[in-house]
């Protein structure tokens, strides 16, 4: 019997022809990380990176016991910690109250990670020390291997989430030289703190221009190699 190598569809009907032809949507190129159809898993852990997923609908479907953000002493009201409240019916936390408690830890001269029980899940948000107008990247480093260390002291925080960090107004995230920084040295960021949950990438990245990106990190050597001019 001769073996076809006609390959499945994606979707029904005229669906595949469909989304070739897709205009004007959001959209990635999301790439493999590793070569072969029987790669051997990776020994080290690596953090799954969340493209195409919605965050706050995750949350409420249960899918997350911990989530890390930002928080701070003035104004939340555009933060997804206070849309993560609002959502939450069992939460009694509120803008007003999330930004209230973040002020009793704003005197504070190093990051500092503050608990929000929301019943359903927990937020540790990060609260940069209160002499500086931005988050910095080793306030990021400080704060995740805090709240990373708390999630791994009860084992009922996981599993984790985090947001990117980026593309944020009142919490904005600047390196040395007082720019956001790339996604990848968030990424590596966190990892180097001994970070493992889920990372959700901020809402500009869909309409950015479209890239190659990879679903988890560290990312592959590969890529290293073609930025060493090699293939």
């Amino acid at each position: 019997m001769v073996k076809s190598n006609t390959r499945s569809r994606i979707y029904d009907g005229e669906g595949d022809r469909l989304m070739q032809q897709a205009e004007g949507v959001d959209r990635i190129i999301l790439l493999p990380d590793s070569t072969g159809r029987e790669a051997m898993p990776a020994a080290t852990n690596r953090m799954r990176i969340m493209w195409g997923q919605n965050l706050l609908e995750d949350i409420l479907a249960g899918h997350y016991r911990t989530l890390v953000c930002s928080v701070n002493p003035f104004d939340n009201s555009r933060g997804i910690i206070s849309q993560v409240a609002k959502l939450l019916t069992t939460s009694q936390w509120d803008e007003a109250a999330i930004t209230a408690h973040a002020k009793r830890f704003m005197d504070r001269g190093a990051v500092t990670v503050i608990k929000y029980d929301m019943d359903k899940v927990e937020v540790l948000a990060l609260l940069r020390p209160s002499k500086l107008e931005h988050l910095r990247m080793e306030d990021l480093a400080q704060g995740f291997k805090m709240a990373t260390e708390m999630i791994k002291s009860k084992t009922e925080r996981t599993p984790a989430a985090s947001v990117s960090f980026l593309g944020g107004r009142a919490n904005k995230l600047v390196d040395a030289k007082d720019t956001e920084p790339t996604f990848e040295t968030v990424l590596r960021t966190m990892f180097e703190a001994g970070f493992a949950g889920d990372v959700y990438p901020a809402p500009w990245m869909w309409t950015a221009s479209p890239i190659g990106v990879f679903a988890r990190y560290p990312f592959p050597a590969s890529l290293s190699k073609m930025r060493e001019g090699g293939f």
